[in-house]
């Protein structure tokens, strides 16, 4: 049950397509091999109101938040972050030529005895 949101400021509506970081984001993910593609879930929330600093109207943020079932090591989740760190630091790029930019990723274990979930499409892609 992999759920990714992405959080930015507004000002970066021109200047990012969130539609294609989101698809970037799904694709990064399951290449890790790590979750199902019935399970995945990427997408953004634009955040109106913020303060950024030292408060120039030009700062911006992408905060993303990965949140994730139980049973992968250490080391997968490790490198699942890395992976999508780097991907959308790659797309990113042009947002650090400035020095009003700030990306941060975080990935956090759902408790499974406090998480409720029905899927429906799991049996569709599964065949079944």
């Amino acid at each position: 049950m992999p759920h990714f949101s992405i959080e930015y400021s507004a000002n970066l509506d021109e200047r990012v397509d969130m539609q294609a970081l989101c698809a970037l984001i799904s694709r990064t993910v399951l290449e890790t091999g790590l979750f199902e593609v019935g399970a995945v879930r990427v997408r953004a929330f634009r955040a109106e109101a913020y303060s950024i600093a030292d408060a120039l109207p030009e700062n911006g943020f992408i905060d993303m938040s990965f949140r994730i079932g139980q049973g992968r090591t250490d080391e997968e989740k490790r490198r699942t972050g890395e992976a999508i760190f780097k991907a959308v630091g790659d797309y990113l790029a042009p947002l650090f030529d400035t020095p009003h930019f700030a990306l941060s990723l975080e990935i956090r274990e759902i408790d499974p005895d406090l998480s409720w979930k029905k899927n429906a499409i799991h049996p569709r892609l599964r065949g079944k």
